[in-house]
């Protein structure tokens, strides 16, 4: 039996060229990808994707439906990178250190939905800390999130790399009406009561995440403290590979927090700001949006899938 064949349907976007770029030079996989020609040509797609033994969808919303309604064969697995199935109990939710048997899960999975960028770092934050009770799952939450412009696809790159890239925006605050399409997945995922507050924006680099989450102490139930949240997440994540939480005594020698500081890499890093005298904290979150955001985290869930299926 020969390497398992993975088709990339949607791979000259901005998330599929990074899962080609990701997986060139693989022995262990063989990779289906179409020519421009066939690209827009549903029988030819349908044709690839129930040829292959996993695909990845990286696609709009409505395309990545169709593409997994056109697949008859039932020995075809989906990796979607797209929201359409993020929410879906159908679907397990590829976010595989969320819990010690996400993993399982993923691995053993015939569909899996690739978890947004800006939930990815919510997500991580504060699900253990609900779980833990740390945390009540109906606290009324703000979490602000600045991406590289990447996050926006492939216009708002061509806007900040095209022609017209001089007159591209520093900085842009969006989602303004409170309506963003990931808090759903946020708040179902972490376990929330109740719909978070998510307030994103871009800055002008190119890729990379800084997500944060402020906590006033007096509003969590009582004795909690910025070193037990600290605590609960490095417990959370011990052993993680690719989720690591900042030690106190880094945390209290950073200043400055770098979105890009993990870019090119499928890594999560997360940590617990605090000023004990006013009982404030900051749950923090860097990551890159095209890493483990994104391409880093389908390629993670094609691994599990791949050593199932070995």
């Amino acid at each position: 039996m020969g390497a398992p064949l993975v088709f990339i349907d949607g791979d000259q976007g901005t998330t599929g060229l990074q899962i080609h770029e990701r997986l060139q030079g693989r022995k262990d996989l063989r990779l289906l990808t179409l020519p421009e020609q066939e690209r827009k040509d549903p029988a030819r797609r349908a044709q690839a994707i129930n040829a292959c033994d996993i695909a990845l969808l990286c696609l709009p919303d409505g395309p990545a439906r169709e593409a997994a309604a056109s697949i008859v064969n039932p020995a075809v697995r989906v990796i979607d990178a797209s929201s359409a199935h993020r929410t879906d109990p159908q679907w397990i939710y590829g976010f595989p250190e969320m819990s010690t048997e996400q993993s399982r899960r993923i691995a053993s999975a015939r569909r899996v939905s690739n978890p947004g960028c800006y939930p990815t770092g919510a997500i991580a934050l504060l699900l253990p800390l609900v779980k833990a009770g740390l945390l009540p799952a109906d606290h009324p939450l703000a979490i602000h999130a600045v991406s590289g412009y990447s996050g926006g696809g492939r216009a708002r790159v061509d806007a900040h790399e095209g022609a017209g890239a001089s007159h591209a925006a520093t900085f842009q605050v969006y989602g303004l009406g409170l309506a963003h399409k990931h808090v759903p997945e946020i708040q179902e995922h972490a376990g929330l009561a109740q719909r978070p507050f998510f307030l994103p924006a871009y800055g002008s680099f190119r890729q990379g995440i800084v997500l944060t989450i402020p906590l006033l102490l007096r509003q969590l139930p009582a004795g909690v403290t910025a070193d037990q949240l600290q605590a609960c997440l490095q417990q959370h994540y011990e052993g993680a590979v690719h989720v690591e939480v900042m030690a106190q005594k880094d945390v209290q020698a950073t200043q400055h927090l770098d979105p890009q500081a993990l870019n090119g890499s499928n890594q999560l890093r997360l940590a617990v700001f605090a000023n004990p005298q006013h009982g404030q904290v900051l749950l923090a979150a860097v990551f890159d949006n095209l890493g483990k955001g994104a391409s880093g985290a389908a390629v993670q869930n094609l691994d599990l899938m791949l050593q199932h299926a070995a």
